[in-house]
């Protein structure tokens, strides 16, 4: 594995653990702690890994899957056991955030505010009400991209997230989303230069009034952020969830490429956005190749293999 880098990652990564081949969790944390990674999400409370998280600094975003939102949402002395035996068991993490579900499935998505206020409650319960409660959406709740000025979330998605919205504006807590500029590219969604998906345009390619924009991923922020504001939710922070490119299983999956996104993603986080000129919070997908993943680019998005060699060559530190 080559060498650690100067100076703190810019941007947190996700770890997934879909793969029969993996390092240990013990092993996984002083590969994040090597490349300077400050932050960390995991999609389930995985013991092995909170516990080689514990002392170390790195703040945790943890995940209450989607299966055990029913129970969450429908039971208060459920949610305060969840709380107690991930959360409060764990006294040495440094939690950021507890997603309560990820891209819930919009037919299940009634349970999804009642667990994120049984969750939240348990939380202030304990004593632990500065870990904010939020949940991930996926880039297909969002309606309209282009110009970010019009962003909407869809119908369907309209149905629940004004529920959301209103919890995270009251709570203070951020909206996560996961987004993919790599899918809205290849699905044609726009029939855009890969530039602009890549952020290598020279120049604005969408002008929106005053505001330029040279990337789609800035592009959907802000359109993310209209689309929250449409809701009441003003005061919302996006963060970037998931983000990436694949190395290869599929149309404009190359290593060269994905190197480049996330090379320039790390590289312009800090900028913000043309509507927000403030670092975003961002996430790269993912730490691993994970083999137990579908075939084809869901098995290609690692940073690193499984035997701990780096994918590509790039530098986490801002």
């Amino acid at each position: 594995m080559a060498g650690s880098n100067a100076g703190a990652a810019s941007v947190g990564v996700c770890y997934g653990t879909s793969g029969d081949n993996l390092p240990p969790a013990s092993t996984v944390v002083g590969m994040l702690r090597e490349n300077g990674f400050t932050v960390v999400r995991l999609y389930w409370p995985d013991p092995a890994a909170l516990a080689a998280l514990a002392g170390t600094g790195i703040k945790v975003v943890v995940g209450a899957p989607n299966d055990v939102l029913p129970a969450l949402a429908t039971s208060e002395s459920a949610a305060a056991a969840w709380v107690r035996q991930n959360i409060q068991a764990h006294p040495l993490v440094t939690f950021r955030y507890v997603v309560v579900g990820n891209e819930v499935p919009a037919g299940e998505t009634a349970h999804l505010v009642p667990a994120m206020e049984n969750v939240h409650a348990a939380l202030a319960a304990a004593g632990l009400g500065h870990v904010k409660v939020t949940t991930a959406i996926s880039q297909g709740t969002i309606a309209v991209h282009l110009p970010p000025s019009a962003g909407e979330f869809t119908e369907e998605a309209r149905s629940f997230m004004g529920y959301v919205v209103s919890f995270l504006e009251r709570t203070r807590a951020p909206l996560l989303a996961n987004l993919y500029p790599y899918f809205v590219y290849t699905l044609g969604l726009g029939h855009m230069d890969m530039g602009f998906a890549l952020f290598t345009s020279p120049g604005p390619v969408v002008q929106d009034g005053e505001y330029g924009y040279q990337n789609l991923l800035d592009a959907t922020v802000d359109a993310l952020y209209t689309a929250v504001a449409r809701l009441g939710g003003s005061r919302v922070r996006v963060v970037v969830s998931e983000t990436g490119w694949p190395t290869a299983g599929g149309a404009a999956a190359s290593v060269e490429n994905a190197m480049t996104y996330n090379q320039n993603l790390v590289r312009h986080v800090r900028k913000g956005t043309p509507r927000r000129p403030r670092r975003v919070e961002a996430y790269v997908f993912a730490m691993f190749n994970e083999n137990l993943k579908e075939a084809g680019v869901e098995q290609n998005w690692g940073l690193f293999y499984p035997n701990m060699e780096r994918v590509y060559p790039i530098t986490f530190g801002a």
